[in-house]
């Protein structure tokens, strides 16, 4: 999981704090992420993730109960797999 603070909750083609009309992926791949070179976090850290198979789940973690909500397996955010 990672949970961001800069109210982004979740992956997007642009960053939406620029682009009011950026695109939120449900769903994404980790290939997608690094061809579109998105800077969800670290391209090392992204590429770590894919080579061991680890799910990553991207959401805003300062919104009430989406902590909890991503613990208990809601689809909250973007799921990069």
């Amino acid at each position: 999981m990672k949970g961001t603070h800069g109210g982004v909750d979740g992956v997007y083609d642009e960053d939406p704090r620029k682009n009011p009309d950026a695109i939120k992926f449900e769903e994404i791949s980790f290939d997608e992420v690094i061809s579109r070179d998105l800077r969800v976090m670290d391209m090392t850290a992204i590429t770590f993730c894919k080579d061991n198979h680890l799910l990553l789940r991207v959401f805003d973690l300062m919104a009430d109960g989406n902590l909890g909500r991503a613990l208990d397996g809601f689809a909250v955010g973007t799921l990069v797999k």
